[in-house]
């Protein structure tokens, strides 16, 4: 047993975090060799995590927490006393906060994770369900939410042991949406913000959930001092959210509101990299000389919206056979929660529909044009070696909460000697800031789609580069380490 005095010893030693992060997925992963023993280490995967990790910090001052969402994973949490970790001395190229993984029981990470968080809150926020059918709330989705708030209690007890008195915290995303106002409850001497990557459903539409669910979800958030969100669009949801279920909306000052943009001088250095270089030359003889390029970089989401934008492209060559041999459209459709039957079902529809656009507009008198070429094998090295070519980028989510892709493609392709065009849905966050010098479409729109992509192609070529210019500007201006801060900074200013 621990004395008191060594209780008060261990708890002053571990809250010293000055600054946390709590997210889902961490700045590093391992892998476990086979037989166990040996770890190998690499950095995590995902949007959040590729914005996040550049982010500078103290180790002794700072701290991430996650899950543990491997067996390798699980393995490095409990070799290392309390899951904590030093990035620092794990891979050259990361520095800043030390990780604290957590080895939540599988089944529970399961249940909260597929059962809830992608399954439920991910298509409610984007609008998904096909509601004569789906969803259909439960026994097995209340044992599910159970877990999900076992699953946001591990993260916020895990929260309070490693804060100092009086830190900051940034907790990320709708996977714990509950643990603000559980860490509210163990640490009120808090400084709390909450950040949603995602969008915000309407109140007609959040109100599929069950009623004591929703409550708890916007009451979970609201434990936070700072609600925040990536646009207006989606902080007004909330709010709306907020009045139509708990009968109030959140208390002045409590919605932020930070866009989210890119790095460019690191991703601007990393695209003129070796890899890169050698992917775009075999992307070149691929496409042949001459052709303009339409270029698409996703996730088989199902909110990114695929299959309507390969039709819109095959719309567009039956209604302007003029393009034929004169374009072509790299598509790369990088696969995604392949544990879930509807990803699954939704990448093979993909390439369904790709070898049908291949078969249709396969002719002699175009000899070695290939019109589509689609890759799902994820490689990021050849994603930037596609921006580099890109003439037209095509983003057409049904829902995104941002869409950093849209900000990415003119950053590379100006940095390249480039100019590209940018057919964009009006449902993307980027459209905020992006709208005025992009092709707009209604997502759901397939004959309009493919006219903004001929819009997009017959843009002269002053149009495009002054265009071009001034999106690759509003990309780069609010990168993850500026919008960091100025959360932190305004949790300080509280």
């Amino acid at each position: 047993m621990v004395s008191d005095s060594g209780e008060s010893q261990r708890n002053q030693s571990v809250r010293s975090a000055r600054v946390l992060l709590a997210s889902n997925r961490g700045p590093v992963s391992f892998r476990l060799a086979a037989g166990g023993g040996e770890l190998t280490a690499s950095r995590g995967g995902g949007g959040l995590v590729s914005g996040l990790s550049s982010i500078e910090a103290d180790p002794g001052e700072a701290v991430w927490v996650c899950a543990a969402l491997s067996a390798g994973d699980r393995e490095a949490a409990r070799r290392s006393p309390g899951g904590r970790l030093d990035r620092s001395g794990l891979l050259d190229q990361d520095g800043g906060a030390a990780v604290r993984m957590l080895d939540i029981d599988p089944e529970t990470f399961h249940a909260a994770y597929n059962g809830v968080a992608n399954s439920t809150l991910w298509f409610v926020q984007h609008m998904l369900y096909a509601t004569p059918t789906s969803p259909a709330f439960g026994p097995e989705f209340a044992a599910q939410w159970r877990a999900f708030e076992a699953y946001n209690r591990a993260f916020a007890e895990a929260l309070a042991e490693e804060a100092a008195e009086g830190a900051r915290v940034l907790i990320q995303d709708y996977h714990l949406c509950l643990a603000p106002k559980f860490l509210r409850q163990l640490r009120p001497d808090l400084r709390i913000g909450h950040f949603s990557h995602t969008p915000w459903a309407p109140p007609d539409y959040f109100r599929i959930l069950p009623d004591a669910v929703a409550a708890e979800i916007l009451e979970g958030m609201l434990g936070a001092d700072r609600t925040c969100f990536l646009t207006r669009r989606w902080a007004d949801a909330f709010a709306d959210c907020c009045q139509a279920v708990l009968g109030r909306r959140p208390a002045p000052g409590q919605l932020g509101v930070h866009s989210l943009g890119v790095d460019a001088p690191a991703l601007i250095e990393r695209s003129a990299q070796p890899d890169v270089a050698r992917r775009e030359q075999e992307l070149r003889a691929a496409v042949g000389e001459g052709r303009q390029v339409l270029v698409r970089v996703d996730r088989t989401e199902l909110s990114k919206n695929i299959v309507r934008g390969l039709e819109a492209y095959a719309q567009l060559l039956r209604t302007h056979p003029e393009w034929r041999g004169k374009i072509v459209h790299i598509a790369f459709a990088y696969p995604s929660r392949t544990d879930l039957a509807e990803y699954r079902e939704y990448t093979a529809s993909v390439q369904r529909l790709a070898k049908e656009i291949e078969v249709e507009f396969a002719s002699p008198e175009h000899p070695g044009w290939l019109p589509l070429m689609v890759h799902v094998e994820d490689d990021f090295a050849r994603s930037l070696a596609a921006y580099r070519m890109a003439d037209v980028a095509v983003v057409n989510p049904i829902r995104d909460g941002m869409n950093l892709v849209a900000k990415e493609i003119p950053i590379i392709a100006q940095a390249a000697g480039r100019s590209t065009a940018l057919v964009l849905s009006r449902e993307a966050g980027a459209y905020a800031e992006l709208a005025a010098d992009a092709f707009t479409v209604n997502p759901y729109d397939v004959t309009a789609t493919a006219e903004a992509m001929h819009a997009a192609l017959s843009q002269n070529a002053a149009d495009r580069a002054a265009r071009c210019a001034r999106l690759a500007e509003a990309g780069g201006a609010l990168p993850p380490q500026k919008w960091f801060s100025q959360q932190l900074e305004a949790l300080e200013e509280l």
